[in-house]
């Protein structure tokens, strides 16, 4: 890991949403492929799904990422305070609140349910979310 007089290690972003299985997948995905090792990233839900969306899963693949693999996980109080940014998925989940992290709600539509048409909208306004985190995060190197 590289260090600059900003900071001395990787910010870590957890991504929350009630299920786990769509929004907070996707962004983490994302946020995954288009920072790499630059952010350490989590995901996670207050009532975890047994699977991610396939329609989230179908959409991600459509743009080269492939989500498929992930399992929806339980939200810990671990998981919240090792992270510097909790971004909860505007899924009204409530988040344990620790001294020095950074809590953000991005209010996006739910894609449970929904055909892949319907999710691509979706995924594409937390594509411009994830790049803009990733543009304050990582300001020295926002692009990949």
């Amino acid at each position: 890991m590289t260090t600059d007089s900003s900071t001395d290690r990787t910010p870590s972003v957890l991504f929350v949403c009630v299920h786990n299985a769509g929004r907070s997948q996707m962004a983490a995905g994302f946020l995954t492929a288009l920072a790499g090792d630059r952010v350490e990233v989590r995901s996670a839900g207050s009532a975890p799904a047994e699977q991610v969306n396939p329609a989230a899963v179908a959409a991600m693949a459509e743009v080269g990422i492939d989500i498929s693999a992930q399992n929806p996980k339980i939200l810990t109080i671990d998981a919240v305070q090792a992270s510097d940014v909790v971004i909860t998925m505007g899924c009204g989940d409530t988040c344990p609140v620790f001294p020095g992290t950074s809590y953000r709600d991005w209010v996006l539509e739910d894609p449970a349910g929904q055909e892949v048409e319907a999710v691509r909208p979706i995924r594409d306004e937390i594509k411009a979310k994830v790049e803009a985190l990733i543009a304050e995060l990582v300001p020295d190197g926002a692009q990949a």
